[in-house]
């Protein structure tokens, strides 16, 4: 067998491996909780939307959920346009 064509199939073994194996991830609920707090922050704790620190804290946890594509473009047009009322 020439060197090309053994090299050939040696490549295609490690590719066809590498693509088949792939570790096991955890999805317990408290490793979900935990990136979505990090994701969504704790700004939004205990604000009411009655003053303008309040509003931050909802404006912040809504730029968070649209950075992370949580929420769609068009909900975060729509977010957008209602705080600046």
């Amino acid at each position: 067998m020439k060197p090309i064509v053994l090299l050939f199939f040696v490549v295609s073994a490690f590719s066809v491996q590498a693509c088949t194996v792939s570790r096991e991830v955890s999805a317990s609920k408290q490793a979900l909780n935990s990136s979505a707090r990090s994701v969504i922050g704790t700004s939004l704790v205990g604000a009411q939307g009655k003053t303008a620190a309040d509003q931050d804290k909802i404006d912040e946890t809504a730029a968070r959920l649209c950075g992370a594509s949580v929420w769609s473009q068009s909900e975060c047009l729509r977010h957008e346009q209602g705080s600046a009322l």
